[in-house]
């Protein structure tokens, strides 16, 4: 899923780049690789690890599935028919790998490839099918149906999360702050909805992820393209509120946020899209944030009260930015999100003291 980024970056403090913040060391992450590496560093560092604050937090309780055994036979869903096909891949490989590197007796599944009614030769399903089928409460339905323990969130928070739209309705309706929107037709009248949402504004595929199909819009004249490259994605499509500021991703597993990302794509007049997420090393992440300790708790509470209000579980990534005036908007939630080498979840995972193999061996230790 996809966040806006900064647009004018004269309130973000430059000085958080390698140097101390209160009692917390701060890592300027350039990118993913320097990203595991400065948080690997951090963990081995005694001096660091003494240090308390917001953003250094105790190591994940060991997992309560002690031998490999215990999980019986594993399928890795991914691959799937959806526009996220090639990200699915690359994160399933990486899990893949991950899970047998630990001794599980793990299998690559691929729905496109194979019947779906095979996936009752296994105990449990690692899901990490990104997009259509896999994300929306499909293969949630079917896996629940065949009564196959799954990672991740079940039928309800999944096809929620997948509808960008309904996901920030029901927001809403629980008085979460959300960036405004509007639905979009080919009748509807584009001056209507700068009037009400104002320029810039991006345009949006209600139910993909991975920033496809969208589209900054900076002129009222771009909105008609704008809108066939989104609606080549499916019907339904949304304008939303283009919000000037800082650009933030919150980790939630297990019920717990864990430290908040900062992203800094390096063409910040643009947004955090599929190139900058996946194939360019030059978006920036940090870690810690740049947040005052109040801050990041707070925007961390608003990420868990968004997660909980879509029935999430297990495991999932909230989107959100802070607006020039301080105020934190959420964007979107992720229930299966990347675990690629660009991928968020493990850059906020190691911060916490966990490797890639751990936290796949954590996640699917969810479903025992």
């Amino acid at each position: 899923m996809t966040t806006h980024n900064q647009e004018n970056e004269s309130n973000i403090d430059k000085s958080i780049d390698n140097k101390t913040i209160d009692t917390e060391v701060s890592i300027s992450i350039i990118n993913p690789e320097a990203a595991l590496a400065a948080a690997a560093q951090a963990e081995n560092n005694d001096v660091e690890n003494q240090q308390s604050s917001q953003n250094t937090l105790l190591n994940v309780a060991p997992s309560k599935v002690k031998d490999a055994s215990e999980f019986g036979k594993v399928a890795v869903v991914y691959g799937g028919s959806s526009n996220e096909r090639s990200v699915s891949l690359d994160s399933g490989a990486a899990v893949l790998q991950a899970l047998q590197n630990r001794g599980v007796d793990a299998t690559h599944f691929d729905p496109k490839h194979q019947d779906i009614t095979e996936l009752r030769q296994y105990d449990r399903v690692f899901n990490v099918l990104h997009g259509r089928g896999g994300e929306d409460g499909l293969l949630q339905g079917v896996l629940q149906w065949f009564n196959i323990p799954q990672t991740g969130s079940g039928i309800l928070a999944s096809a929620l999360g997948m509808d960008k739209v309904r996901t920030k309705q029901l927001w809403q309706g629980c008085g979460l702050s959300t960036a405004p929107f509007s639905l979009l037709t080919a009748d509807t009248d584009w001056q209507q909805v700068v009037n009400m949402l104002g320029l810039p504004l991006i345009i949006k595929p209600v139910h993909e992820g991975s920033s496809i199909g969208m589209t900054k819009v900076n002129n009222l004249d771009e909105l008609p393209a704008a809108y066939s490259t989104a609606v080549q994605c499916g019907d339904a499509v949304m304008a939303e509120r283009w919000i000037t500021g800082r650009e933030f991703t919150i980790v939630i597993i297990d019920d717990e946020a864990y430290p908040v990302i900062r992203l800094e794509p390096a063409d910040i007049t643009n947004f955090y899209d599929f190139e900058a997420k996946y194939n360019r090393n030059d978006t920036s992440y940090y870690i810690p944030c740049g947040l005052s300790a109040a801050d990041e708790k707070h925007l961390q509470d608003l990420s868990l009260a968004a997660f909980r209000a879509v029935d999430a579980k297990g495991w999932g990534r909230i989107d959100a930015m802070q607006d020039e005036a301080g105020n934190f908007w959420l964007l979107e939630i992720n229930t299966v999100p990347g675990m690629t080498s660009h991928s968020l979840v493990p850059m906020a995972a190691k911060a916490r003291g966990m490797d890639f193999e751990s936290l796949c061996w954590h996640i699917l230790a969810q479903t025992v």
